[in-house]
């Protein structure tokens, strides 16, 4: 690692155990594994937030690209936030951030206020590359518009999830609404859009609208491509020496449930008892992130195995409630 990022995350570890403590001298002990975590931590959210830069770029490449100047429309927010811009003198890039803004809200009751607050800034820095940056027009043709502009829009979606932000907030209420009734994510989305496509058919166009379907199913495949679908949940199986450690984590710290298996090490002849706990989990895509950087900073070296999960039921998959003391 480079020594001034070094001596400034030993300043910042430093600091946090002075506040904790501040008569207490501050041994080696203590130090060298808060220094570990930030500078995981600080690793994770380099990476996250190269991943929600990249899909800024290529969303605000898709809507000025493709979409803007032919007035097309898309599904979700970014629907609204273009229906809104026909029929009113607001700018685009302060409609996305005001259309957006509720659903940020919800997002930070739903996950967390870290990830409303990431999603704020990719929403954010999506209305400054909007307003700001001149991409050229790249075709009039309507389908070549509907197919590539969704492909860009959907790539900086699904990039944007990776980095564990959101830059289309109608995600975060169909996740919400799922939980509350007998829907699944993709009904939901489906609902939301079947409405939005009937105001642009009626505000715009017929045939418009209809663009602006294959525009919508451009970009979810796309997605789709990238995440793996924001409705799946994915399977987590966690092998480590620090399983007592990792339990406790996701269980009290991302509030999740998690099954432990008994195990041992079946490579080579010998025949050992149960040494190990397996752990196995069930967490959102949007909360892939916030697992890998808690795994690492207690074992960086785990064996994880993850899958999508694609039918629930029973069990308890919501987030557990925090515990009142």
């Amino acid at each position: 690692m480079n020594p001034f990022f070094s001596k400034i995350l030993v300043d910042i570890a430093r600091k946090k155990l002075k506040a904790a403590a501040p008569n207490a001298p501050i041994s080696k002990k203590q130090l060298v594994p808060l220094v570990r975590n930030l500078q995981i931590e600080a690793t994770h959210a380099i990476k996250e937030y190269f991943l929600i830069f990249i899909g800024v770029i290529s969303a605000g490449f898709g809507l000025k690209g493709f979409l803007l100047p032919n007035r097309f429309i898309d599904g979700g927010a970014t629907g609204i936030s273009l229906l809104l811009e026909n029929i009113t003198s607001i700018q685009l890039s302060f409609l996305l951030i005001l259309v957006n803004l509720p659903f940020l809200i919800l997002g930070a009751k739903t996950f967390s206020v870290k990830f409303a607050l990431k999603s704020i800034v990719a929403i954010a820095f999506l209305g400054f590359v909007v307003h700001y940056v001149d991409y050229p027009t790249i075709t009039n043709d309507k389908l070549l518009i509907a197919v590539f502009g969704g492909f860009f829009l959907g790539l900086g979606i699904g990039m944007s999830m990776r980095g564990g932000s959101v830059i289309d907030g109608t995600e975060v209420l169909a996740i919400y609404l799922s939980r509350k009734f007998s829907l699944t994510v993709g009904d939901v989305l489906l609902l939301i859009n079947i409405i939005i496509f009937s105001f642009g058919a009626y505000i715009l166009s017929i045939e418009t609208a209809l663009y602006a379907i294959l525009t919508y199913l451009a970009a979810a495949k796309t997605v789709d491509f990238v995440v793996d679908g924001v409705e799946e949940y994915v399977g987590v199986t966690i092998i480590s020496k620090e399983h007592e450690a990792l339990r406790v984590m996701i269980t009290e710290k991302l509030r999740r449930a998690c099954t432990i298996y008994a195990g041992k090490g079946g490579y080579g002849e010998h025949k050992s008892a149960y040494d190990k706990d397996i752990i196995y989990t069930i967490v959102t895509r949007l909360e892939l992130a916030k697992l890998h950087t808690e795994i690492d900073k207690i074992d960086n070296k785990a064996f994880i195995v993850m899958g999508l999960v694609k039918d629930l039921k029973g069990g308890m998959i919501k987030r557990k409630p925090l515990e009142k003391k």
